[in-house]
């Protein structure tokens, strides 16, 4: 066991091991246990990175499996799983625990900030190990991709997005619904959500603090540029911040985009732009709105798919309230978001994740239900998402029947929600930004555009006159798309070369 942080000797052997391109002496559990073949009564051996927020609801959803291995950043914070877990081995460093544990554990959950998942993730994967990553799968479009063609070349695996709504029988529902055409085409379709419940459109601070006991500040930055601590980013409120999290777009979209790109059967969008209240160099903003363009996909089952436009809202902003919602009835009856597509026959509106679908006619169709449901899929409490994720881990490769959100779906769909991420950091472009899905790029920025970014956003009384301060920086368009799409990692940190 790693019993405190002075053991940092074999930690600073890991990150030179790293920093150097060695790789780990790690057997792959296809040598041990037999990946992918374990018999319906064994207990898969799990390890858990990210421990202290949700990474612990996932392992207890869990708790029919042996939990061996925990790992976070914070110890504090993490406390409560330790207790729940007692018999779990602890460690501060993921690289270490993968190393120590290899030969036994046969699966990896990944509940991290946003920007060390890929990492986390990609190396599970290249180890053969299952992995349930929680959303949004990654920080970068690349790296979802990365994610995604690392899947396709270990069919033994089974992968999951942490997106819980994506197991209800709300999203089967409403999917039946729609392919049977009983909303008509859709050419439009909007979703929102009342996030963030944590502060956006905050400067970097200005002031550094004493790192905390317990507690790994470089291991917390990983890949990230570094920067001094502060308690503003640590626990929950990194989400805020560029650098590791993707603001309310990328914490909410997972779950309230969900059901329009699994129903419409949306793929990569042909175009993105977005309008945000102000957003800084370093934090997402309180509020935005963005869209997203599709071509027409081929018909499916009773319904055609024509071109579509996607909406976003966030932080306070809704769409207009359709004809047919009666007066009094919030968009928002869960706490969460909710979405509405509007086809050419009536109008569908679902809370959250695809729950309590129903038509603003008033009609109940008669639709014979035909998806495959995950038990006990009733709602947002832990369980059946997870629990469809260790079936699959369990069931022969060659006859498993994937996970819901496995990454051939969820990497896909992840890119499209970090794009909407991108038209608001490239808003200051000012146009409607063309996307080339295939080759992770925009067709219409040029080499030699510029935008401009708020660095510092001031307000002062000098002399009894109110005062703006206002900073901007002037950014090269192009290159700070590419950082954007694909992050460039700090010296010590990278990922595993993509699959051709």
């Amino acid at each position: 066991m790693q019993a405190n942080k002075t053991d940092t000797s074999r930690r600073q052997f890991v990150k030179k091991s790293l920093a150097a391109g060695l790789a780990f002496t790690i057997v792959p559990s296809t040598v041990v246990s037999g990946l992918g073949h374990v018999a319906p009564s064994d207990k898969l051996n799990i390890v858990g990175v990210g421990v202290g927020g949700k990474g612990m609801q996932n392992l207890q959803a869990m708790g029919s499996e042996n939990i061996i291995g925990l790992c976070d950043i914070d110890w504090k914070y993490s406390q409560r799983c330790f207790d729940a877990f007692p018999r779990a081995k602890k460690y501060y460093d993921w690289r270490v625990m993968l190393d120590e544990l290899g030969s036994e554990m046969d699966a990896v959950v990944v509940a991290t900030a946003d920007h060390t998942h890929a990492a986390i993730a990609a190396t599970a994967i290249t180890l053969d190990k299952h992995v349930f990553c929680q959303k949004p799968l990654t920080h970068s479009v690349y790296e979802s991709r990365l994610l995604t063609r690392l899947a396709e070349t270990r069919p033994r695996i089974a992968t999951q997005m942490g997106n819980q709504g994506n197991s209800g029988d709300g999203v089967r529902q409403l999917c039946e619904w729609i392919w049977a055409g009983e909303i008509g085409e859709v050419r439009e379709a909007h979703t929102w959500t009342d996030r963030p419940i944590w502060p956006q459109g905050l400067e970097r601070p200005a002031t550094r603090m004493e790192i905390p006991k317990r507690f790994d500040w470089e291991l917390f930055i990983g890949p990230a540029p570094l920067r001094p601590y502060h308690e503003i980013y640590t626990p929950w409120n990194w989400r805020g911040f560029w650098d590791f999290g993707t603001g309310a777009f990328g914490d909410m979209a997972c779950h309230v985009m969900d059901p329009v790109y699994r129903a419409l059967r949306l793929g990569y969008p042909t175009a993105i732009s977005g309008s945000s209240t102000t957003a800084n160099t370093e934090s997402a903003p309180q509020a935005e709105k963005v869209r997203f363009d599709f071509a027409a996909r081929p018909d499916y089952k009773d319904v055609k798919l024509p071109e579509v436009e996607v909406h976003w809202y966030d932080g306070g902003f809704l769409p207009d309230r359709p004809e047919g919602l009666e007066p009094g009835v919030p968009l928002i009856r869960d706490g969460l978001g909710g979405c509405m597509f509007v086809g050419s026959r009536d109008t569908l509106i679902a809370d959250c994740g695809g729950f309590n679908p129903r038509l603003l006619s008033g009609r109940v169709p008669e639709v014979k239900p035909y998806l495959r449901r995950v038990p006990g899929s009733v709602d947002y409490s832990d369980g059946p998402h997870e629990q469809d994720w260790i079936r699959a881990c369990k069931e022969s490769p060659e006859s498993r029947v994937q996970p819901s959100a496995n990454f051939a779906y969820a990497g896909p769909f992840n890119e499209m929600v970090l794009l909407g991420v991108l038209a608001i950091r490239l808003k200051g472009l000012h146009k409607r930004l063309l996307w080339d899905g295939k080759n992770m790029r925009f067709t219409n920025i040029g080499p030699d555009e510029t935008m401009q970014v708020i660095k510092h956003d001031g307000f002062a009384m000098v002399n009894g006159i109110p005062t703006w301060n206002t900073e901007r920086v002037e950014l090269n368009a192009l290159a700070s798309a590419q950082e954007y799409i694909r992050h460039t990692y700090r010296n010590g940190w990278e990922l595993p070369p993509m699959p051709g």
